[in-house]
């Protein structure tokens, strides 16, 4: 799978961006500890713009940025042959065709390493009038199946099914995780103490509060 298979497969962005929150909340209350989630949502990340974020802790990590030109997904997979470390700079292609209205994302230093190299695999983008997700034209090494790491980048972005996180949760964090109140946050229904308790009985909806006012999740109920 490279980038361009991911574009196939990804939903609309309004899904997509539903999809981040969600996971985002259930990693709230799966782990309270910032430092060691995989999902987070930023709704002020920027001047009229959101950012989903997925980082792994041993390197590997995604961005999407929500605004109201579209979405820009940047991904870096540090064990990829298409790597901007192994090639002295961004893969030919990855970045080239990114239009105008996302090159600020391109340059974000947040996106960026500190010599101003973008640290990126696997770009994508979707402005809110194109019919479909967009990415470069690259010539990709020959005989590998995840050159640019998008398998296993976006798995659960390609696959937004409850039963997907609930795999990823339950194999990352070694504990059961109850599918119904999975179920329950996929669906962005109102957060409340029996959901949070199914998932993490040590946790109250009020230690949430945080998180769920960056994830711009429905109010909470009683």
């Amino acid at each position: 799978m490279t980038a361009h298979d991911v574009a196939r497969l990804l939903p609309g962005i309004p899904k997509v961006r539903d999809l981040c929150r969600s996971m985002a909340v259930l990693e709230a209350i799966l782990s309270p500890e910032w430092c060691s989630r995989y999902h987070s949502f930023d709704s002020d990340w920027g001047s009229g713009e959101e950012m989903a974020s997925m980082r792994t802790g041993s390197g590997d990590e995604y961005s999407i940025v929500f605004s109201a030109a579209g979405a820009y997904i940047r991904g870096f997979d540090h064990e990829a042959m298409m790597s901007p470390y192994c090639n002295d700079g961004p893969w030919p292609g990855v970045l080239d065709s990114v239009p105008e209205v996302f090159r600020h994302c391109v340059e974000e230093p947040a996106f960026c390493d500190e010599h101003g190299m973008p640290v990126v695999t696997a770009c994508l983008w979707r402005a809110t009038d194109d019919a479909w997700w967009q990415a470069g034209e690259i010539d990709y090494p020959d005989g590998m199946g995840d050159p640019d790491g998008a398998a296993h980048l976006f798995a659960r972005l390609v696959d937004p099914l409850p039963e997907t996180f609930r795999r990823f949760a339950e194999d990352y964090y070694e504990i059961p995780v109850d599918l119904e109140a999975v179920r329950h946050v996929y669906a962005l229904r109102p957060l409340t103490q029996a959901v949070v308790t199914a998932l993490n009985a040590e946790l109250s909806v009020q230690d949430l509060a945080d998180d769920l006012a960056a994830a711009r999740y429905p109010s909470v109920a009683g």
